[in-house]
């Protein structure tokens, strides 16, 4: 009587091998698609998150564009008196270079920012008199009695080689990447006196300072990886302050 046979042939080998082949496949799949499914939310979270502040940070600081003070006519510094008049005239503008990179210049009082070094301080008992210092303006003048200090920056957004930069200009820092395309329009109201806006322009005159109602920013984000298609998002910022 022979002695029964154990173990696998080499059929059932082959089959074994082939159907585990097939679920290491599978799994190997959706270990893949799991890791490209995050990679691309990551990347999409990541693209807005960067649109959402530097949005909000501008929107913020153009709400705030124009506050001089609390009255219209200030006396300019003794040095350089001339930037400060040309400061109240165009507080906003918006400069397209294709050498240097399209510039956006707020000359802002945003309160949020308080803590930095202001191109210019007002000084200004708000009933008769104002001054303007260059820089943060002497203690005895901001601490006489009636008198209130109003901070003033003046701030430039540059956008070239896919990033846009902020800070003085030649002294400026990196603040986002991977940025495709930034664009500004300014919402003009039909007169000085009307608030609602009529048209879009590009590049407002000086005559048109007074007439700005509102700033439309629009920003193109993109995934240096091309896992995720262009993102565009727009906001527009009403002006709150006179701008003259």
């Amino acid at each position: 009587m022979k002695r029964q046979q154990q173990g696998l042939s080499l059929i059932e080998l082959m089959i074994s091998l082939a159907l585990g082949l097939i679920i290491v496949l599978g799994v190997t799949q959706a270990f893949i698609s799991a890791k490209n499914t995050y990679l691309t939310q990551n990347a999409a979270s990541a693209m807005q998150e960067d649109a959402r502040y530097l949005l909000t940070r501008m929107s913020q600081e153009i709400r705030m564009t124009g506050m001089f003070g609390c009255l219209a006519t200030i006396t300019a510094p003794t040095t350089s008196p001339a930037l400060f008049t040309a400061a109240q005239a165009t507080p906003i503008s918006w400069t397209v270079d294709a050498t240097n990179g399209n510039r956006l210049m707020l000359v802002t009082a945003d309160v949020g920012s308080a803590g930095t070094t202001p191109t210019w301080t007002v000084v200004s008992d708000c009933l008769t008199n104002a001054t303007a210092y260059n820089g943060a303006a002497p203690a005895a003048a901001a601490a006489a009695a009636g008198n209130m200090s109003f901070l003033l920056r003046q701030v430039y957004y540059s956008f070239r080689s896919n990033t846009i930069f902020t800070g003085a200009v030649g002294a400026q820092q990196p603040l986002i990447s991977n940025v495709g395309a930034f664009g500004v329009l300014f919402g003009l109201a039909s007169d000085a006196t009307s608030a609602s806006v009529t048209s879009y322009v590009a590049t407002p005159t000086t005559a048109q300072m007074e007439m700005i109602r509102t700033i439309r920013l629009t920003l193109t984000m993109t995934d240096p990886n091309g896992r995720v298609a262009d993102q565009t998002y727009s906001v527009v910022a009403a002006m709150r302050n006179r701008l003259q």
